[in-house]
């Protein structure tokens, strides 16, 4: 990622600054099963706390690779698991008012699994399936509280 301070000038004609988080295009996606939905949960450093979320992420080197190539990666790379059938549910922007990062969700169905192969930060990620009543009772609880995923979540609801 990168971070910048761009001058502007408002529609008042006032100058200012406005700082950005430019960050490459993300993936996520929302493994499901039936009725059970695959999560992820990692230690997330800006927070200081461990965090269940649908698996995401973003190419290495700041590449910008097809996003469905990337959410398939993804999901291999976290959990072990390939689609058989992947499905564009929609985009979303991450953090439109200090990051220029996108996202696109996928849902992934026709599930195969097979051994994750995690990047040297996600070794003490841990993984699993949980029901979607399940799912929306953590939710309501406070016990996943990752705006990417909850937002993931409601695309699926909408679909």
């Amino acid at each position: 990622m990168t971070v910048r301070e761009d001058a502007i000038r408002r529609p008042d004609g006032s100058d200012g600054i406005f700082g950005v988080v430019d960050k490459p295009t993300a993936a996520v996606v929302i493994p499901l099963d039936g009725d059970r939905l695959h999560l992820v949960e990692q230690f997330r450093y800006p927070v200081g706390e461990r965090r269940w979320e649908f698996p995401m992420g973003t190419a290495p080197e700041r590449a910008e690779i097809d996003p469905a190539e990337l959410a398939a990666r993804e999901l291999a790379e976290e959990t072990g698991l390939v689609a058989g059938r992947m499905e564009l549910l929609g985009r979303l922007d991450i953090a439109p008012g200090m990051s220029s990062q996108r996202e696109h969700v996928f849902l992934a169905t026709e599930l195969t699994e097979g051994p994750p192969s995690r990047e040297h930060q996600e070794q003490d990620m841990r993984a699993e399936w949980c029901t979607t009543a399940e799912f929306e009772r953590r939710v309501r609880d406070g016990e996943i509280v990752d705006a990417q995923t909850l937002a993931a979540y409601l695309l699926l609801r909408l679909r």
